[in-house]
């Protein structure tokens, strides 16, 4: 089905998030102009074998992003990348094109000056993220992503296991040391520890 109104995607991603913030209509702004630059009218359908996008940041915006697009980390078309950035690229497969969006931070301070009379911080925010135009709610550019054929979606390949741990390691993700095949935690890349 093609891209819905900010107001429906607004209602979608509240469900989905569990509240309505400014993140979230950053969020659903994010990924509206990402598709109006890519001229993807259907992210969620008859495009969504196309469309791959990475989030900068774990907030509100990235539950909106993917309500928006239809990408998912469960069907690997969401991809995550802790930059701490209120940004998103988003990559045209059948094109091989990518445009990040990313939000100003300038956006805050509108808020202040075109809502002063209303008291509520985050209610500004709201109000002003929602009228501003793409412009000046974001910077927009064009980039260049590579995706490995083990990043893409649907991708299959047979699964190592761990010398270590033992357990199974998909989509090439094992690490070869010293003439053995370990898992990213057993090389050190571990964030939890055994106790």
């Amino acid at each position: 089905m093609p891209l819905k109104s900010l107001a429906e995607y607004e209602i979608l991603a509240e469900q989905a998030h569990g509240h309505l913030c400014a993140g979230l209509i950053l969020g659903v702004r994010m990924a509206l102009c990402g598709m109006g630059v890519l001229g993807l009218e259907d992210p969620a359908g008859a495009d969504r074998k196309r469309l791959v996008t990475f989030v900068e940041i774990d907030r509100c915006a990235t539950d909106a992003i993917a309500i928006v697009t239809g990408c998912r980390l469960g069907n690997r078309a969401l991809k995550f990348h802790d930059f701490g950035k209120a940004a998103a690229t988003f990559c045209d497969l059948r094109q091989d094109r990518a445009v990040r969006v990313s939000a100003r931070e300038s956006a805050r301070q509108r808020a202040d000056q075109m809502h002063a009379e209303i008291t509520d911080r985050k209610q500004r925010q709201i109000r002003v993220y929602r009228e501003l135009p793409d412009g000046e709610l974001f910077d927009i550019a064009w980039v260049r992503v590579r995706l490995a054929p083990e990043d893409m979606p649907g991708f299959k390949a047979p699964s190592a296991l761990c010398a270590e741990c033992g357990e199974g390691i998909g989509l090439h993700r094992e690490v070869a040391r010293d003439g053995r095949i370990l898992c990213r935690a057993c090389a050190g890349e571990r964030y939890y520890e055994p106790l």
